[in-house]
């Protein structure tokens, strides 16, 4: 009888992890978040160099001097116990760190034409990001035109 019993409670136990398990994995929240408040975040002012321009959508630039090319970026982050605001505003960081980049690789100073590119899905908007939170992992990803502006 007492093997019977853990026998049974095994069975119970994997019977409850299987059904709840789906669900805490299957969280997939989309948020429209604003680019402003993540680009103004502590991190974002330390780690951002003002000398390079983010340029959401079809927001008015200066004149395209160069062009350098069309890049996305995809980018993913721990979302444990974090919010999920808090997460996609470091993964938005993280995502715009990673243009940044690309930008002083091939010698520009500008990102125009910046849209969510989630699942390359594009999500145009001059003042908010497309971010997906689940309950361990968040992301964003973005895609715009390296170029370098007249000043």
């Amino acid at each position: 009888m007492h093997k019977g019993m853990n026998t049974l409670s095994l069975a119970i136990g994997g019977l409850l992890i299987a059904l709840l398990a789906p669900s805490a994995q299957a969280r997939d929240t989309v948020h429209m978040l604003s680019v402003e408040s993540a680009m103004n975040t502590p991190d974002a002012k330390q780690k951002l160099d003002p000398s390079i321009k983010f340029i959401f959508a079809d927001a008015p630039h200066g004149k395209v001097l160069e062009e350098h090319g069309n890049f996305v970026t995809n980018k993913k982050t721990n979302a444990f116990g974090k919010s999920d605001q808090a997460a996609c505003n470091w993964v938005m960081l993280s995502a715009l760190l990673s243009l940044q980049d690309r930008v002083r690789t091939e010698g520009g100073n500008a990102v125009i034409n910046i849209e969510s590119y989630y699942k390359q899905q594009p999500n145009v908007s001059r003042t908010e990001f497309e971010c997906h939170a689940g309950a361990i992992m968040a992301g964003v990803a973005l895609r715009g035109d390296v170029v370098t502006l007249a000043e």
